[in-house]
C-alpha cells in the first residue's frame, strides 16, 4: 500500500527480510537482529535518512571486507565504574548494544557507568542505545563520531563528523525525555532524502566548495564524498552571529568523548584510504553512560519531579497559530505506535533497492 510519503511497509516482515540478508553476509542471528532492530526502530521514529535507507551502506561494507561479519570483539581495559572495546572492526549495532548493556551494568554495581568504543562502524541512531538505559531507572548517554561532513566554523573543509548526542531519562506518567540529535544542522541522511526527492534543500544546511551556501543537495554529496570541500554547517549555521560556533563545540566535545578518549579515529583521521583508493578500517568511536537515578534521589521523587517539569513546559503559553509544545522524543513515540500498528513508509527508490537485494541473496520479501 502506498501514499503521497511512501510506501507502507509492515514491520516484522522487514525486520525478518534484513535480518536474512545479514544471515547470508555470515553475520551471527543475534548481531543481525540487533542491526535490524536499530534500522527499524529509525524508521518508526521517523529518523528515515538512518532507516533501511542505509541498509545498503551495510551490505556493501560487508561485501567489500569494510565490516567484519564476525568480528573478534575484545574488553582492552576495565575498572568498577569504566570500560573501553575494541569493536573489531565489525558493525557498529551489535558492539554498541554490548557496550550500552554494560555501562548499564556497572551502573548498577558502582551507580555510574561509563564504557567508550573504538575499531568500530556506523551504529545507527544513537536514541536506540541510550534508551536502552531507560527500563533500569537510568539516565541513558550515548555519542558517537562519524565520517567527516561538517565544516568547522570560519573552514571550508569539511574536518568533523555530525556527531550525534543523545541522552534518555525515565518520567512517571508522561513519556520519558529522549534527546537525540546530529551536532550539524542535519545529518548527511536529510541531504540524501532531499537528493532522492530531487527537491532544493532549505538554503543554511550545507557548503559547497568555496565556503558558500547551497540548495543543491546531489552536489553538496558529491563534494562529500569526493572530499573536494564544503559539507554540512555545524547546529547553528555558518559564523557565530546564530550561534554556529557552539555547534562546532559540541560536534567537537563528541569527537573528544567518542575518538580521543577510546583511542579511535577522529577529525579528518576516520574513514581513510590507502594510496589505491581503497577503503582502510574506519575506526569509528563511540561513547555510552548510564546514571542510576536512586544514585541521587529515590526513582519515586525523580519521575514526579519529570512529569512536572513536562506538564509545565507544555501547558505553557503557545505562540501565536501554534496548538502545542512538545518534549523531546514525544513525536517519535507516537509516531511508533503508529507505524507499528500500520506500517513504517519507505520512499520508493529504497523500497527498489531492498527488492534489487532479494534477487541478490534470494531471500523472500513478502511485505
Amino acid at each position: 500500500m502506498s501514499n503521497d510519503s511512501g510506501i507502507r511497509v509492515l514491520v516484522e516482515p522487514l525486520r525478518e527480510f534484513c535480518v536474512q540478508v545479514l544471515a547470508r553476509l555470515y553475520v551471527p542471528l543475534e548481531d543481525a537482529e540487533t542491526t535490524a532492530d536499530n534500522l527499524l526502530e529509525a524508521d518508526l521514529r521517523g529518523v528515515s535518512s538512518h532507516g533501511v535507507a542505509r541498509f545498503r551502506r551495510y551490505v556493501r561494507g560487508l561485501q567489500t571486507g569494510q565490516m567484519i561479519p564476525q568480528p573478534d570483539i575484545r574488553l582492552i581495559h576495565e575498572t568498577p565504574a569504566t570500560a573501553l572495546v575494541d569493536g573489531g572492526g565489525g558493525l557498529g549495532q551489535p558492539v554498541s548494544k554490548r557496550a550500552m548493556r554494560m555501562a548499564i551494568e556497572k551502573a548498577r554495581q558502582v551507580g555510574a557507568g561509563f564504557v567508550t568504543v573504538r575499531n568500530s562502524n556506523h551504529f545507527g541512531i544513537a536514541g536506540y542505545y541510550a534508551m536502552l538505559a531507560l527500563p533500569h531507572e537510568m539516565i541513558g548517554i550515548c555519542t558517537t563520531n562519524s565520517a567527516v561532513l561538517v565544516v568547522p566554523t570560519f573552514g571550508r573543509d569539511a574536518m568533523l563528523g555530525t556527531n550525534p548526542i543523545s541522552v534518555a531519562a525515565p518520567a512517571g506518567r508522561e513519556r520519558p525525555f529522549v534527546l537525540d540529535m546530529a551536532t550539524s544542522t542535519v545529518p548527511r541522511g536529510k541531504l540524501e532524502v532531499y537528493n532522492r526527492m530531487n527537491k532544493p534543500m532549505p538554503l543554511g544546511w550545507a557548503t559547497d566548495e568555496v565556503g558558500e551556501a547551497s540548495t543543491d543537495a546531489g552536489h553538496v554529496l558529491g563534494n562529500m564524498e569526493r572530499l573536494a570541500g564544503g559539507g554540512l554547517l555545524p547546529l547553528g549555521g555558518a559564523g557565530e552571529l546564530l550561534s554556529g560556533h557552539k555547534g562546532y563545540g559540541l560536534a567537537l566535545l563528541v569527537d573528544i568523548l567518542s575518538g580521543v578518549l577510546p583511542g579511535a579515529g577522529y577529525a579528518d583521521n576516520i574513514y581513510l584510504k590507502d594510496e589505491a583508493g581503497k577503503p582502510l578500517p574506519t575506526n569509528v568511536g563511540h561513547f555510552f553512560g548510564a546514571l542510576r537515578v536512586d544514585g541521587f534521589r529515590p526513582v519515586a521523587e525523580f519521575k514526579a519531579t519529570m512529569d512536572d517539569i513536562i506538564r509545565r513546559l507544555k501547558d505553557s503559553a503557545k505562540a501565536v497559530g501554534q496548538e502545542r509544545i512538545y518534549i523531546h522524543g514525544e513525536k517519535e513515540y507516537e509516531l511508533t505506535d503508529e507505524r507499528r500498528a500500520n506500517g513504517v513508509l519507505l520512499h520508493p527508490k529504497v523500497m527498489a533497492d531492498l527488492q534489487a537485494m532479494v534477487g541478490e541473496f534470494g531471500v523472500p520479501f513478502a511485505h
